[in-house]
């Protein structure tokens, strides 16, 4: 067999250095885009901020006329008919004109010192809660000991889920403690606030609040009774068989019942640490003249540009040093090419949203229509991938509240007409009819599919179960004996 040559074309995708960091730039929710250009103003020379003109905080809250776009016309940012500029040959005499609000750098909202240092305080979360309170017990060190072990054990309800054995492991190596000591322990905590926490069942737990009451109370003994041995019964609401076996009227079972669910089934939660998560919209939806428009946030535009006096330097500067700044110099040009093509993304990917859910805006969440990654990389003619980076933790304000992107996002139901209604105005209509609904007869599943489909929307009674869940509101029968 003679040798033969053959010629194959192949397509590639390199990933350049620049077109890595455009892609992690990207993804950055805002507040970690801050902490990114802090490091990157602070190790490299050739990167420095140009000041804003005038203006306070509120007034940089609004967005401009250069980082507009108007969703009602062809949805093309303003920002695309300005001419690009050159990255090979920089101008220094003339900085891009980025702007970085350089008051969101840790600087107070506030003169307050006061208020300050408490929005700055960790919050106190359960166990540092009964730790403070075993502290000012009187007790020996060897019980304060058994107190410690007994606490770091409760779970975030307030319960104590570890036997004794694990417990007196964990103390071996201080102490040797029986279970009659670990159990002296645990009901000295148990009359800690908040009352019934360190409880090994929901039975003891309502027990030891009904023990903190006053017996006087109409139905005290029947709630007693109640909590010790028949909540199963109590659960099932067969009032007839809880009538027979605790030997009281239909009155007093009602003031038993009353009392039962006046207690905490989870007194740990009431001690609930809420660690608060801060949101910085990276974009504004706004109605200007009857037609809405989308503005970039200051945060998402940052006012970068070249150190002239260290770029001046690269010509006269020895070898070494001059290759040092040239890098660095090449770093800073591709930074401020990322942030602005990020910016232009963001801006594209929010005017798409806006146009497609602008019934939301006018209406509500019955409003929503049905939106996927691919409607929107269609339209901006970008890739799903793409798409998907934008809309993970970036935020968008309108009149209705601060939404992350995705929210936007959901699958569709047929409707009769031959439409399709989003998962989220489903919802919606659920939460809706289950508000206006009359509390002694609460709608069953069936009957809000019945009542959907009468308003053209067809769902199955088990989607109608799923979307329920989904919003955290209990079953009919649920809502019944909550009622």
């Amino acid at each position: 067999m003679k040798p033969a040559l053959q010629l194959k074309i192949n397509q590639q995708l390199a990933l350049t250095p620049q077109l890595q960091q455009a892609i992690r730039l990207l993804q950055l929710s805002s507040v970690e885009l801050e902490m990114e250009l802090r490091e990157a103003l602070e190790s490299n020379p050739l990167l420095e901020l140009t000041e804003a003109e005038g203006g306070d905080g509120e007034a940089e809250a609004q967005p401009d006329g250069d980082t507009v776009v108007d969703i009602a016309g062809d949805g093309e940012s303003a920002t695309a008919d300005r001419e690009e500029p050159n990255y090979d040959e920089p101008d220094y005499d003339e900085p891009m004109d980025f702007e970085l609000d350089r008051g969101n750098y840790g600087t107070p909202a506030t003169d307050d010192a006061e208020g300050f240092e408490a929005q700055d305080s960790e919050p106190e979360d359960l166990r540092d809660h009964l730790l403070w309170q075993l502290n000012l017990t009187s007790m020996s060190a060897r019980d304060r000991a058994i107190g410690v072990t007994i606490i770091e054990a409760i779970d975030d309800d307030g319960y104590l889920h570890e036997n004794d054995e694990t417990l007196q492991s964990n103390l071996a190596g201080l102490y040797r403690v029986g279970a009659d000591e670990i159990e002296a322990v645990r009901h000295r905590i148990q009359q800690f606030d908040p009352l019934g926490v360190g409880s090994r069942s929901l039975s003891e737990c309502l027990c030891v609040q009904l023990d903190a009451c006053d017996p006087q109370i109409p139905g005290w003994h029947a709630a007693k009774a109640l909590a010790a041995g028949h909540l199963e019964e109590l659960a099932r609401n067969d009032r007839a068989k809880l009538c027979r076996q605790l030997k009281v009227d239909a009155d007093d079972l009602d003031a038993a019942i009353a009392l039962i669910r006046s207690l905490d089934p989870k007194p740990g939660a009431q001690i609930d640490p809420g660690k608060a998560q801060y949101v910085a919209p990276d974009a504004y939806a706004f109605k200007q003249n009857g037609r809405w428009s989308v503005g970039l946030s200051p945060n998402c535009q940052p006012k970068l540009s070249i150190n002239q006096q260290y770029a001046a330097l690269i010509a006269r500067a020895r070898r070494d040093d001059a290759a040092y700044l040239r890098g660095q110099l090449q770093e800073a040009r591709w930074l401020i090419k990322s942030l602005e093509t990020r910016a232009e993304t963001v801006l594209k990917v929010a005017g798409a949203i806006v146009r497609a859910q602008s019934a939301f805006l006018e209406f509500g969440a019955e409003a929503m229509r049905p939106l996927v990654l691919r409607d929107i990389a269609e339209e901006i003619g970008m890739h799903e991938s793409t798409v998907s980076r934008v809309t993970t933790r970036k935020y968008l304000h309108t009149p209705r509240g601060t939404f992350e992107f995705k929210y936007f996002f959901s699958s569709g139901v047929t409707t009769v007409d031959g439409g399709a209604a989003s998962a989220t105005a489903i919802q919606a209509m659920i939460r809706k009819l289950i508000g206006e609904e009359i509390p002694a007869r609460p709608l069953s599943d069936q009957t809000l599919a019945a009542e959907l489909n009468r308003r053209g929307i067809e769902v199955a009674r088990r989607t109608v179960a799923k979307y329920r869940e989904a919003l955290h509101i209990p079953s009919s029968n649920e809502r019944s004996r909550l009622g």
